[in-house]
């Protein structure tokens, strides 16, 4: 059973009014339908190509025999150990699916080169990479792709019996691919763009050779695409397209996730990128907020400017709760995000600001030399770089935190952004509820370069009250890249000055904390946030 409840809304005659219009308009059928005029002549273009993600649930189940062959003909050979090179779209869903089942899959979605380096280390006999790019050319899955070829190849393995592509048609990927004779090319429908693939090849190929269960995944989707697809003010996509839309009137353009005990893990993660990537442009768009609890900081004591969701039973403190197995869920908020995207008057299905900081990032490839910039102060084994926009000259970490927390506007959102291994530096993430509890302000922390193709386009494009602190550290053994001019290190470096490049280009302060030692460095920004005391 899938269902949306609305705790408490402070605005709920114009959520009634919100859901009345996309009823009348006959919004959530002609979705269904694929009508890509619903978010107005200049997004029709880019919406007729992007809509396939409404029939997956009935379409996606010819590729189960496929995988069923591939799986078995796989554990016959004893290979069992799955690893995902992916980004955004390619790697979120997959990680949800797979945690929520309870089967392993190690997912690449970094260019931190101890991260890759443990992938590595795993029992390679056993291991196929499922190689993952909608375009064919994401850098840090080519990265990951050589980097996987070269491995299999010096332990005496033949690497293409070991490389699965996931990849639309056309792509360069599957023409390469292809002629390196690798083990199975999928191709996905290049109707669904990635942070809708959920229900695609991109999700469902990595997480059956997993283990999971993708055919009650579709089932589970097909029974709560009865109910979206209905033009009732009672359709829940239609009372969360209300919800957030009346909210995002009022100042609330913030959505605080917090899962109360609904089975799934990691949700919030998926969500975050729907949401954001969807909204996030034209200086306008909802920010989620993925928290630890129900009882985390900016959920129990969220302000006016965010709304609060449960994913799961409802708690006092959200304003609504959404519950349903994980395939519905999928649906549900793809649904949502689509009817809000006309609600706020955008287009839903393109991604405008993502690109800058991928080419700035190149740029920074290419000329190494830029990167070696000069710290603004060194504090132990931190060093602060880019403080230009402190309204006062600052010497300590601390003093760097609240002078960031003082030009952050009212209502506004800090942003933590750790260039970092996710696995081993995992402690890392406790700093988002640190100084949400010190500031009263909303705090994201995405791990970079995963928040690129996530949260990314929403940090450019969306609601310009953030401000930025990147966490970047010193790696101990590099790693090449095969046939690239760059190591995982320069790459990953290049990734975080070029979107604080852009993010400074768009007028928003951003301090970057490099640090010499990751362990000493923790202790130190968490001493510092806690004498910062803003």
């Amino acid at each position: 059973m899938t269902s949306v409840e609305i705790v408490r809304s402070p605005n709920a005659d114009q959520v009634s009014i919100i859901a009345a219009d996309l009823v009348a308009d006959s919004v959530p059928s002609k979705l269904t339908a694929q009508d890509p005029t619903l978010w107005g002549p200049e997004a029709e273009s880019e919406a007729s190509i992007r809509l396939s993600w409404t029939t997956l649930h009935e379409t996606s189940r010819a590729l189960l025999p496929d995988l069923v062959a591939l799986r078995a003909d796989l554990h016959a050979e004893g290979v069992d150990r799955v690893v995902l090179a992916g980004m955004g779209g390619s790697s979120l869903a997959p990680e949800v699916i797979t945690r929520t089942a309870g089967v392993p899959l190690v997912v690449l979605d970094t260019t931190d080169p101890a991260q890759v380096a443990d992938a590595l280390a795993g029992d390679l006999e056993r291991t196929v990479i499922v190689v993952s790019s909608k375009s064919g050319g994401t850098v840090e899955t080519d990265s990951h792709r050589r980097i996987f070829e070269k491995a299999f190849t010096d332990a005496g393995i033949d690497a293409a019996s070991r490389i699965v592509v996931v990849t639309d048609p056309g792509s360069p990927l599957q023409k390469a691919s292809e002629e390196a004779g690798y083990r199975k090319v999928f191709l996905a429908d290049p109707n669904v763009g990635g942070r809708y693939s959920a229900l695609t090849a991109f999700g469902l190929v990595p997480s059956y050779l997993a283990g999971a269960d993708v055919e009650a995944l579709l089932d589970d989707a097909a029974e709560v695409a009865k109910v979206v697809s209905q033009d009732s003010v009672e359709n829940p996509a239609v009372v969360l397209a209300g919800v957030f839309g009346a909210a995002h009137a009022h100042g609330a353009e913030k959505i605080v996730f917090a899962d109360t005990g609904s089975g799934i893990k990691g949700f919030g993660d998926w969500a975050e990128q729907l949401i954001a990537e969807s909204t996030g442009k034209n200086g306008t768009g909802l920010l989620p907020v993925v928290v630890e609890g129900p009882g985390a900081e900016g959920f129990v004591n969220a302000r006016s400017d965010a709304t609060t969701v449960a994913i799961g039973p409802a708690t006092g403190s959200a304003n609504i709760a959404v519950e349903g197995p994980l395939g519905a869920q999928f649906l549900l908020w793809e649904y949502a995000t689509a009817l809000v995207g006309r609600v706020l008057g955008i287009n839903p299905f393109d991604q405008p600001d993502v690109e800058a900081a991928k080419k700035a990032s190149r740029a920074l490839l290419d000329a190494p030399a830029v990167a070696a910039t000069v710290p603004s102060f060194v504090d132990g084994p931190v060093e602060g770089h880019g403080t230009d926009w402190a309204p006062r000259k600052v010497h300590t970490v601390a003093e760097a935190l609240a002078a960031i927390v003082e030009v952050a506007p009212d209502h506004g959102y800090i942003s933590v952004q750790a260039y970092l291994d996710r696995i081993d530096d995992a402690s890392f993430e406790l700093l988002r509820a640190e100084i949400a509890k010190r500031t009263h302000l909303q705090t994201t922390f995405g791990w970079g370069p995963r928040f690129l193709h996530s949260t990314g386009q929403y940090h450019k494009g969306g609601h310009q009250n953030g401000v930025f602190i990147q966490i970047t550290g010193e790696s101990g053994d590099d790693l090449e890249v095969p046939g690239r001019p760059y190591t995982l290190a320069q790459l990953q470096l290049a990734q975080a000055l070029g979107d604080g490049q852009v993010l400074a280009e768009h007028g928003r302060p951003v301090l970057r904390l490099h640090l010499e030692d990751r362990i000493a460095g923790l202790a130190q920004l968490v001493e510092a946030v806690q004498e910062d005391g803003s």
